[in-house]
């Protein structure tokens, strides 16, 4: 059995609790125990959370742990000095140490971080890189495994960080069971980006937000405003007024923005050629590609797939 240690410290944020009940529903899907869940902190007892409410941990003691991670709070407080030695002892002892959202300033501050590449929540990402020079931030992923470190970015990302340790413990089926027990969609790839075409829409009604759904599934496809208009139950002039209505662009921008995400997330964790990239995500060619890539980063493909290797050579 597998000792998880969950560190909380005072005015943590109760969202970054939820990466425990990752590692519950990977027991529940096995059957019997595999993790074994501990909430810590320095000294044992009540810790009140930033919303007020307090929970019971245990204190740091002797024990070993397989895995340490230390969740992020509202306000970034300096660490005990008894908390940054048992995270420096840790690092020896333990199989990973994880941390969420800004709990990364927490790794930080015990030296773990030195030289290592990390993310954190994007609003706090560059204060975190001001104050820790020898940390190689990357304001703009879910999550990072450097070694035996792992930081994940603000919020749900640490849900992500944690389906994929399940991953890595028992398999990507497991991990997709629990990611459904969730009602998440299976976890997003750390290399994945912070900032999501969908989120950036924010349309209201379910007839819109149906008719992205089924954009971002079928990207391939040509994808014509009669298409979506059908997966919305609207006409065309209907879901068109509607659509901009409540996203402020047209179908044709959004569904370019959505292209655009998913080509640049396939050019960094895959080693497709820009042709085939282009047709998965529905660029009739990579000179469509390339302009659109224009459009929304201001570099080409290429530009952007040299400064992902040479951060991987890094």
């Amino acid at each position: 059995m597998q000792r998880i240690g969950f560190i909380v410290l005072r005015g943590f944020q109760v969202m970054s609790c939820a990466v425990m009940a990752v590692f519950e529903l990977a027991n529940r899907a096995m059957g019997e125990p595999v993790y074994d869940v501990h909430l810590l902190s320095e000294t044992g007892g009540s810790i009140r959370a930033s919303i007020g409410v307090a929970v019971t941990t245990e204190p740091f003691g002797d024990a070993n742990f397989d895995t340490l991670i230390v969740g992020g709070g509202v306000v970034i407080e300096s660490p005990m000095p008894g908390v940054v030695e048992f995270l420096q002892r840790a690092l020896g002892r333990c199989r990973r140490v994880a941390a969420t959202c800004t709990g990364a300033f927490i790794l930080a501050e015990a030296g773990l971080l030195d030289g290592r590449r990390a993310t954190t929540h994007w609003n706090r990402a560059r204060e975190l890189q001001a104050r820790f020079p020898k940390v190689k931030v990357e304001e703009d992923r879910i999550f990072i495994i450097d070694g035996p470190v792992w930081t994940s970015a603000g919020m749900t990302a640490g849900i992500d960080l944690a389906l994929a340790m399940v991953e890595q413990d028992l398999g990507a089926d497991l991990a997709r069971a629990v990611a459904r027990k969730l009602v998440v969609y299976h976890r997003r790839a750390g290399g994945q980006s912070q900032f999501s075409a969908l989120l950036d829409l924010e349309p209201k009604s379910d007839r819109i937000q149906s008719a992205l759904a089924y954009a971002k599934r079928n990207l391939d496809k040509p994808l014509t405003v009669p298409q979506l208009a059908r997966a919305a139950h609207l006409s065309p002039r209907q879901f068109s007024r509607a659509f901009r209505a409540e996203t402020g662009q047209s179908p044709a921008k959004a569904v370019e923005n959505l292209r655009v995400e998913a080509a640049r997330l396939m050019m960094e964790q895959s080693r497709h050629p820009i042709d085939v990239i282009a047709r998965q995500t529905g660029f009739a060619d990579r000179d469509r590609m390339r302009r659109a890539f224009l459009r929304a980063f201001g570099q080409p493909p290429q530009a952007i797939r040299r400064t992902v290797r040479a951060k991987a050579a890094a």
